[in-house]
């Protein structure tokens, strides 16, 4: 074609792709989808991809641009990864060139090159010196090449040799000067394969003809039932036949922990991808795996994205963890994406569990997933046995109930290790004046500000804003101004005196900033001797306490009676999954629980039954309510610093839904999608702006998104309202 335009999608909020002249001399030959295009967008310089080459445009050749610079010869995302970022953003309504970007690590989205990946090494390239070398400093390089043919450059300047050093080393002929992407190292420790119970035979029994084609697992294991020892023979398997496994895992912390594990066990290059690494370790990640090298990818949330050529199987460790749902800009579940990329990819996706969503337990039951229990304990380990203790007008000692320090004392005279759980960060929730009510609050918030002693301050974890502690209240002047209640802070600080012969060991956001940290922390903890663990949810998600044979759970009622449905939920999870640390070895292992309602129907039902039980329950009332998974939900939220707009935003949006409804739905109306709002959030304003919702139901999905489509169009022309943002949030799962 003589004339043509070339199809770009930009990082733009903009649903909708862009056309731009091609570059002089160039032929339609020259550009294929996935490459990377720099260009020039009113005054930015943007960097786009290549969707196609058209011989026509809706804009006049007069107006079009052309391309400042083509980046690639050959695409960085193939056809398979383009059409999945066709439905995410066809499914979540977002612009696809927001979701091309999460295709590609940061370096490359700069306009970096592959290249960039390399790794400055070292090689040797001759047996023996022809003449003896001049100084101690050259002779032990040397011998390091000596114990091994190849060295990366930054681990040789990091035991003090200079490039100096090396360069004469090259000059007599005995090393060279390489570029080369690092693979992950190889690490097997001949791991012996732990022997499989019955449950874990007839699980893997079901699974092995499933592992050529695509077939979505739930693997519902009770904590410490072996769900990961299941994983590691399916993954055997695929790799034996040449393929990839993708795993993925909800928080950072059980990434190392689940990589030394793999490695091992499996004598091939394995790959991390989580938000702990730095850019180039990232881009280093992203082409190991991409380009086959790593057969083995073990990441968080947005490692689904990364390209696999030779992708055969999906695992979703912890499945129903809200950390896989993204909560701003793309708006993604990683677990829904990885199975629409599991079922386009021909593969199966195991999604594994002891407390399985809803909604993935729904699927199973209604026979849409193959459904596969693992009730008993791996090994000898015995499940924990659960007591509710009520602390209702019972006295307390640093906010635990007598009996259960007794327990506490037991436990720990046996040698062993005890954990308590309680789900607040800081010293303590609130700082208050006890003369006239004065509360410390955010300025920028609808809530108070958290007391911190290490280091002392105040501190929003809504919106990050901090300040120092007053040493009087700024309202009435008393010296009365104290912390009331309790946070991780302050029961590290109280188990310390009732216990002092003790370590006491805090692990929360605050103490676990860094891998090393966490590494350096359980290290310490697996190398056993009495123990007390205090800390957040962080401590409740997959990891393995060997000594740990009491739990304490001092925060069990937040969510008995949430505004939010899913609140039981996500409260039953919570409390099974730290519930799960105690007992996992021989020594058997018990959970106290402590709260204000002893006598809750589905508390009782959760300690006597387990959690599927409850999860059963739950769904029962969801169906009579005609929630998700019921339905179908969509959830548009708007904010801005005028309260007044950020509502009057929304109910312009209801206005339009109704009357769009009601044209699209003929005579006999009956309205398909039913809406709630708008109002306020929960929390109304946060970091200065006010919020609203507007809720969404539909029977039918199609239903929801055809109006959601509607809806994005009508808000992306509407302009009175400019100061007003606003995002959809598709099958959300915090309403809050």
């Amino acid at each position: 074609m003589s004339f043509f335009v070339v199809e770009i999608a930009l990082p733009l909020p903009l649903r909708r792709t862009f056309d731009y002249l091609p570059l002089p001399g160039e032929t339609p030959d020259h550009y294929r989808p996935g490459q990377r295009v720099r260009v020039e967008f009113g005054r930015q310089l943007l960097l786009g991809i290549v969707l196609s080459c058209r011989d026509q445009s809706d804009v006049p050749s007069n107006k079009l641009k052309p391309l400042l610079a083509r980046l690639d010869d050959t695409p960085l995302i193939d056809e398979h990864s383009l059409a999945l970022c066709r439905w995410l953003a066809d499914y979540y309504h977002h612009s696809m060139g927001e979701v091309l970007e999460h295709m590609l690590p940061t370096m490359l989205r700069r306009g970096c090159e592959l290249s960039e990946a390399d790794e400055r090494v070292w090689l040797k390239t001759a047996d023996e010196p022809a003449k003896a070398l001049r100084g101690s400093k050259q002779q032990a390089l040397w011998q390091l090449f000596q114990q091994s043919p190849q060295w990366p450059h930054s681990e040789l300047t990091s035991q003090g040799f200079t490039l100096a050093q090396l360069r004469s080393l090259a000059d007599a002929g005995l090393i060279e000067e390489r570029q080369q992407l690092p693979l992950p190292p190889v690490i097997q420790e001949n791991q012996r394969f732990h022997s499989l119970n019955p449950q874990q035979q007839s699980a893997l029994k079901a699974l092995e003809p499933e592992l050529h084609h695509f077939r979505a697992c739930l693997l519902e294991g009770v904590t410490g039932s072996g769900k990961t020892e299941v994983y590691l023979r399916l993954i055997e398997q695929v790799l034996a036949a040449g393929k990839q496994a993708l795993v993925l895992v909800p928080e950072i912390g059980l990434t190392p922990q689940t990589v030394r594990r793999f490695q091992a066990r499996f004598n091939v290059p394995i790959a991390m991808l989580h938000s702990g690494l730095n850019d180039r370790e990232r881009l280093q990640g992203w082409r190991q795996v991409s380009e086959g090298g790593a057969r083995i990818l073990i990441g968080t949330r947005s490692a689904v994205f990364t390209p696999m050529p030779d992708l055969g199987l999906i695992i979703l460790d912890e499945e129903h963890d809200a950390s896989f749902k993204q909560q701003d800009g793309l708006r993604y579940s990683a677990r829904d994406f990885a199975l629409v990329r599991a079922h386009k990819a021909s593969v199966p996706i195991v999604l594994g569990s002891a407390t399985p969503s809803l909604e993935t337990l729904h699927n199973a039951l209604s026979g849409k997933y193959l459904h596969l229990k693992l009730s008993q304990r791996a090994g000898d380990a015995k499940a924990p046995g659960m007591k509710l203790h009520s602390i209702l007008h019972q006295p307390l000692t640093a906010g635990f109930a007598q009996p259960v320090l007794n327990a506490m004392h037991k436990h720990i005279s046996d040698g062993k290790q005890v954990l308590v759980f309680i789900n607040r960060r800081g010293f303590a929730p609130l700082l208050a004046c006890r003369d006239c009510g004065w509360m410390a609050e955010c300025r920028r918030c609808d809530a108070r500000l958290t007391l911190h002693q290490y280091p002392p301050h105040l501190h929003c974890h809504h919106c990050d804003f901090q300040q120092g502690i007053p040493a009087v209240c700024p309202q009435c002047g008393s010296q009365h101004v104290e912390g009331i209640g309790q946070g991780t802070e302050k029961i590290q600080d109280q188990l310390a005196v009732l216990f002092p012969q003790v370590p006491v060991r805090r692990v929360d956001r605050d103490t676990i900033r860094s891998k090393q940290a966490f590494d350096n922390l359980f290290d310490d903890i697996h190398s056993g001797g009495p123990c007390i663990l205090v800390g957040t949810q962080m401590l409740a998600k997959g990891h393995h306490f060997p000594d740990v044979t009491l739990v304490v759970v001092l925060d069990a009622d937040a969510g008995l009676f949430s505004a939010d449905f899913r609140g039981m939920e996500h409260s039953a999870q919570l409390i099974c999954q730290v519930a799960g640390r105690a007992g996992r070895e021989e020594a058997p292992g018990e959970v106290w629980i402590q709260t204000l309602y002893a006598e809750h129907p589905l508390l009782n039902l959760l300690l006597d039954s387990g959690y599927h039980a409850l999860a059963l329950s739950l769904l029962q009332e969801r169906q009579q309510q005609q929630l998700p998974p019921y339905s179908h939900m969509a959830l548009l939220r708007s904010e801005c610093e005028d309260r007044m707009q950020a509502q009057q935003l929304l109910q312009q949006a209801r206005a339009f839904v109704q009357q769009w409804l009601q044209t699209h739905s003929g005579a006999s109306w009956q309205a398909p999608v039913t809406l709630l709002g708008p109002f306020p959030a929960i929390m109304e304003r946060r970091n200065g702006r006010f919020r609203f919702q507007l809720q969404f139901y539909a029977a039918e999905r199609s239903v929801l998104h055809r109006t959601a489509a509607a809806l994005v169009h009508f808000l992306e022309q509407h302009k009175g309202l400019s100061k007003v943002r606003w995002n959809l949030d598709i099958d959300p799962i915090d309403t809050l």
